[in-house]
């Protein structure tokens, strides 16, 4: 029988690695914006899910750990100012979604 939760942290794993090395042309906004989660969302969960396992765990070391390297790091290398048209796409998907 296969465990479901090596398979799911697999898929989990394979999704970081596609975002934080394959497709780093890829903005958390856009992600927002088109799938309303980004990568300080996943870091968000896993954070919670380290909580309620029992593992401290703050922001900044989830974040790190979603982004494979300190966040303002990868903020440094990848991540550019929202431009005016995606920060009013996410608005509207704000109301749509909030």
């Amino acid at each position: 029988m296969t465990d479901t939760t090596a398979l799911e942290a697999a898929a989990f794993r394979r999704l970081l690695r596609h975002l934080n090395q394959e497709r780093t042309d890829v903005q958390n906004i856009d992600l927002m914006i088109l799938a309303g989660f980004c990568r300080n969302c996943l870091a968000d969960w896993y954070r919670e899910a380290a909580e309620e396992a029992g593992v401290a765990m703050d922001k900044e070391q989830a974040r790190e750990h979603v982004y494979g390297m300190p966040f303002a790091e990868w903020k440094a290398r990848h991540q550019r100012d929202a431009t005016p048209e995606q920060l009013a796409a996410f608005q509207a998907a704000q109301q749509r979604h909030g």
